[in-house]
């Protein structure tokens, strides 16, 4: 799968039904040696105006990604966002 493929799709946590974001505003950790995916860094909720509240990011670990479908990423994340 081609990263074009999965820009713009949105993020959405199975656990809490939450949507976290979109691809294209996250960042990828990517090992350097091998070209896999290791975690999405997701940027924590925009506040007014989309300014960020804070410039923290949630880390989630690849192995969270659970289902790519045609709209969306189902991620399963207990953590607090």
């Amino acid at each position: 799968m081609n990263l074009s493929e999965v820009a713009g799709k949105e993020i959405v946590n199975l656990v809490t039904g939450e949507r976290l974001g979109v691809v294209g505003e996250c960042d990828l950790i990517i090992e350097d040696t091998t070209g896999k995916i290791l975690a999405l860094l997701i940027p924590r909720e925009r506040g007014f105006l989309g300014f960020r509240k804070d410039k923290s990011v949630l880390e989630v670990p690849w192995r969270n990604v659970k289902k790519i479908g045609n709209d969306m990423i189902i991620i399963e994340y207990e953590g607090v966002y």
